[in-house]
């Protein structure tokens, strides 16, 4: 099976921004961005299923690339709690960097750890290995494709920021007798 991870694309007034689950929209420039991820792409075969997180920055991305899209919840950003939608200035500094000194055993009030998202991903992935499909596509985002990164290489979830996840990105794995190899990342 042929895995597509695609991180959705730059989202609109975002910098600086908190706003993992908050369902924020994609910048003006989508229509190029889009251009961009689909040149990345290879010709997909009609049977491929395709997944994506249900907030719409990833959906509208998935829906303009392909026909049939799934949603799963599993497959949303971090939940940063009652930090959601505030500025990254805004948040006390002092619990801000405890949660980044200690982000995978530690949660934004209200919110999720690290290890928590690499829990719900995990069962994501866990049950996409059982089905049926010569090809895959997810349409998620940076936390969830570095949770799933580690994953695949048995890293622990303190490993995964290593990753460099861009906007747009596309980052193919292939699962054979299995065995998941990374064929890129970051493309």
């Amino acid at each position: 099976m042929e895995i597509y991870l695609i991180r959705h694309t730059q989202a609109a007034d975002a910098a600086g921004l908190c706003y993992g689950q908050t369902d924020v929209g994609l910048a003006d420039s989508f229509p190029e961005d889009l251009q961009a991820v689909a040149d990345k792409l290879p010709d997909f075969a009609d049977d491929c299923r395709v997944f994506s997180s249900p907030l719409s920055r990833c959906v509208q991305l998935a829906e303009n690339l392909f026909d049939q899209v799934d949603t799963d919840a599993r497959i949303q950003e971090l939940y940063f709690g009652d930090w959601e939608g505030q500025r990254f200035e805004g948040i006390d500094a002092a619990a801000l960097q405890h949660w980044m000194d200690n982000f995978a055993t530690e949660k934004p009030p209200n919110g999720e750890s690290f290890a928590d998202l690499y829990q719900r991903t995990g069962e994501f992935w866990q049950q996409l290995m059982t089905i049926d499909a010569a090809q895959v596509v997810i349409v998620t985002h940076a936390g969830v494709i570095r949770a799933l990164l580690a994953r695949v290489l048995n890293l622990p979830p303190t490993s995964a920021f290593q990753f460099r996840i861009d906007a747009g990105s596309v980052h193919k794995l292939q699962c054979l007798a299995n065995y998941t190899y990374i064929d890129y990342i970051n493309l």
